[in-house]
């Protein structure tokens, strides 16, 4: 038996994302998976390899050049971290191109569509090419020659450029050897070729053209080498929050220079000459295990279009289409004999509360409720937080007409969300000519609580109905992602929620929250309570559990007290999608602890809490991950559910169904590495998400 005290107890949080970003890849090379949809999550994979080393990695890097930070939170040193991340991402990115090369482009090929390398152009394809070229790119390329008074240029983040070498002399009789060509964000980085060019689909990379015309670029000059290359650098903003007068206005100065931070690795085609890869590094500064020389082009992600201009519907998830609410109360009415309830949703919530499942429920009734809300007379006032919408947004259409018609709006909206800051800032800025009250949250803490409080005034009195959610208020995501709405109009909630608003608005002080956990003051020692709790149990012989169901694990206390709850002879079982930091399984120290991950169609996010608690159980749903940054550095929420039938529906579909899955799940081995989870001999595959989408009539 091992010695747990011998051992490391955590897991590097960084490895641990490249090993999920390694689970979402064999997604790509699974042969029962649609074969478009496993371009798509090639597609997945190497965007998130991308935000990997413009965020993960540039973090770390940043602690190596500070002297006085020695190790990072999982231990080991900053430049050791660096060396063991980049082997293996490494290894990832070379398994990319292999699931490219060897299965997708062959496959593909098979189903008659294909990517044309120029070696096999037709004479057809290559007059349409040339045409092509020097129409719709040649005018909009601008070739930068380098010498003493050209230097070389500042590279874009992500943005494909050409390093050619040449011979010859220039317009002006000076010799030169180098050049760079920048290729605009705005062409499509694939080409369909027209079907009149050949059978079936016929697409053609952009490297490709320019490879076979770059000589044009440069007239009277002999171009001895084109090689395409790809510059990542650090995406993180920076804005000292305590010194600036307005946050909104510092990020938007800073989103101009997000382009051009600290470069992180470069991507050189495998074909590239090592003394142009040495030329390369050193205008860059970068070390040589920064260097990813790929087999095909440097831009993956944007292989995320072929499906779409592919239209083989055939080969893609057939389309599910989200059950509407049902008709009617789905829980027992709890306010009979007023005669007061409003039609609408309001009527319907004031029946009882409504639990909605995205996707594989509508994201409609939570518009409705907004829309609803807009112009109903006797809605006072409406107040949301943030945190992602995405462009042309009916919930900013809503609010905004909300405040047209004289509501109180009042908006907590997050202009640090990640990637999203510049959308969040207009559509605050859109609100606030609408009328509404904008704040930015709280200083040093991003607002991540998924919050809608809607005051009502009704014969009786104000009442406030609410939506509670583990997701955001983004269109676009929640068909794809997994989450748990609440319509609600519980008094003692909606008293919370109340709270939470006028802290987050006045920045005063809130009386002690009635059922409500909110980070960073009670949610964090609410969990660590529960699962001391549940080991309370379990050591005086009583019933212990817990389930839990998240997105990440990195929290040290948190991991630090499940690992005294498993010796105490507690059962968990915990459904981490992500990072996960916990080593479970491991004799003496975590041997009552599984974890497990599923990935399949859609992106599972929700957050469900369970604790068994001796046969009066606890069930909640959150916005936050047990990580660090959710638990002591953000603003989230994470509420109960007790209406019986809800908590049943909760249960089962937030955490039993994915505890049968034996179809896309993956369990956490104590050493780190992620097995497969296989059937029974003779039983089917069971898929959590199959299950669901069948439930819900798709």
């Amino acid at each position: 038996m091992s010695n747990p005290s011998s051992e490391p107890r955590f897991f590097n949080q960084e490895a641990s994302l490249l090993e999920f970003n390694q689970r979402v890849l064999t997604l790509a090379e699974r042969e029962s998976n649609p074969l478009l949809e496993r371009l798509k999550f090639l597609c997945i994979s190497a965007s998130n390899m991308d935000e990997f080393f413009e965020v993960r990695l540039a973090a770390i890097l940043e602690l190596t050049r500070n002297p006085a930070a020695r190790t990072i939170p999982d231990g080991m040193r900053p430049t050791e971290a660096v060396k063991m991340l980049h082997e293996r991402a490494h290894g990832l990115v070379a398994n990319q191109y292999r699931v490219l090369n060897e299965l997708l482009i062959p496959e593909l090929k098979q189903q008659g569509i294909h990517f044309l390398h120029r070696s096999r152009w037709t004479s057809r394809q290559k007059r349409w090419l040339k045409d092509y070229f020097e129409n719709y790119l040649q005018p909009v390329l601008t070739p930068l020659g380098l010498d003493p008074s050209h230097p070389f240029p500042r590279v874009l983040n992500k943005t494909l450029h050409f390093i050619v070498s040449l011979s010859g002399r220039d317009a002006f009789g000076r010799a030169s050897d180098m050049a760079v060509v920048r290729v605009p964000r705005s062409l499509p980085r694939v080409m369909e070729l027209p079907s009149k060019l050949g059978d079936g689909k016929n697409f053609v990379f952009l490297s490709s053209i320019l490879h076979a015309h770059v000589d044009e670029l440069f007239p009277g000059m002999q171009v001895r080498g084109c090689h395409q290359f790809r510059l990542t650098r650090n995406t993180n903003l920076f804005v000292d929050e305590e010194v600036v007068d307005d946050v909104a206005s510092a990020l938007e100065g800073e989103l101009s220079h997000r382009d051009y931070g600290d470069p992180i690795r470069l991507e050189v085609s495998d074909t590239c000459p090592p003394e142009m890869s040495e030329y390369l590094l050193d205008q860059f500064e970068l070390p040589s295990e920064a260097l990813y020389q790929v087999a095909g082009p440097v831009n993956l992600p944007r292989l995320s279009t072929v499906p779409g201009l592919a239209g083989r519907a055939d080969l893609e998830f057939p389309p599910f289409s989200p059950a509407p609410l049902p008709e009617g109360s789905t829980t027992p009415a709890r306010h009979p004999g007023h005669g007061d309830a409003p039609v609408g949703l309001f009527g319907r919530i004031r029946q009882g509360e409504i639990l909605l499942h995205h996707p594989y429920q509508s994201f409609a009734p939570v518009i409705d409720f907004l829309r609803q809300a807009a112009v109903d007379a006797n809605v006072l006032a409406i107040r949301m937080t943030l945190y992602r919408t995405g462009e042309n947004s009916a919930i900013i259409d809503a609010l905004a007409r909300a405040a047209r018609n004289h509501k109180e709006v009042t908006v907590v909206a997050e202009v640090r969300a990640r990637y999203d800051e510049d959308n969040n800032i207009r559509q605050a800025i859109r609100l606030q000519e609408a009328g509404a009250h904008v704040v930015y949250g709280v200083v040093g803490l991003k607002t991540h609580a998924k919050m809608i409080l809607v005051v009502r005034r009704e014969p009786y009195g104000l009442r406030r109905y609410m939506h509670l959610g583990t997701g955001n208020y983004h269109q676009i995501t929640t068909r794809f992602y997994t989450d748990f709405g609440l319509l609600t109009d519980n008094e003692a909630l909606g008293r919370d929620c109340a709270r939470i608003f006028q802290q987050l608005t006045s920045l005063g002080t809130t009386e002690g929250l009635e059922v409500l956990l909110q980070s960073p003051f009670t949610l964090h020692a609410g969990l660590i309570q529960r699962i001391e709790r549940e080991a309370k149990h379990a050591r005086e012989g009583r019933q212990a559990r817990i389930v839990a169901k998240m997105n990440g694990l990195q929290g040290k206390k948190i991991i630090e007290t499940l690992y005294e709850a498993s010796q105490a002879g507690v059962q968990i079982d915990l459904i981490v999608r992500g990072i996960c930091c916990l080593r479970p399984g491991v004799p003496g120290l975590s041997e009552t602890i599984r974890v497990r991950s599923i990935l399949g169609r859609y992106l599972e996010h929700h957050r469900v809490f369970f604790f068994g608690n001796d046969g009066d159980p606890e069930l909640f749903l959150a916005s936050a991950d047990w990580m660090k940054r959710n638990l002591l550095g953000r603003v989230e929420t994470c509420f109960p559910v007790r209406e019986p039938a809800l908590f049943r529906r909760v249960y089962e579909e937030g955490l039993n169904v994915y505890l049968r899955d034996t179809a896309g799940a993956w369990t956490l081995e104590p050493d780190g590495s992620y097995r497969s989870v296989q059937p029974a001999a003779g039983e089917e595959p069971f898929s959590a998400q199959e299950w669901l989408m069948k439930q819900y009539g798709g």
